[in-house]
């Protein structure tokens, strides 16, 4: 199998460019392709973990991107029961509560992970 440490962009590229091929041709489980893809894309993901990594999700932010997929600022109000409370909290001047923080879950399946992040609230 060839297969080696990702320790630069350049050997990151070489990885990306192998695994690109199983997205159109997807190997039978169990295989040694199956078994080649499952070390590369381990591999890729520890790369990007450590390099690249992603920048801790703003609770608002993610509120704001989810809350356009199901019909904006009054769907927003009308899950937390107060179009003043739903301002507030997009306004940040009103942190995320437990009620909301799970009705987001539940409701929007937003992972309660993402909500619970500290965030800066306006003054």
């Amino acid at each position: 199998m060839d297969i080696r440490p990702i320790r630069t962009e350049a050997d990151y590229d070489w990885a990306l460019n192998e695994i690109t091929g199983y997205f159109d041709r997807e190997p039978a489980p169990g295989s040694a392709d199956a078994d080649r893809f499952d070390i590369l894309a381990d591999l890729i993901a520890a790369y990007e973990n450590r390099h690249h990594p992603l920048p801790e999700a703003d609770p608002v932010a993610v509120i704001r991107h989810v809350m356009a997929e199901h019909g904006g600022q009054s769907a927003f109000a009308a899950l937390i029961g107060s179009r003043s409370r739903a301002s507030e909290v997009l306004n940040r001047k009103r942190p995320l509560t437990l009620d909301i923080i799970r009705a987001l879950q539940r409701d929007w399946d937003i992972p309660a992970e993402l909500l619970v992040a500290p965030y800066e609230l306006a003054a």
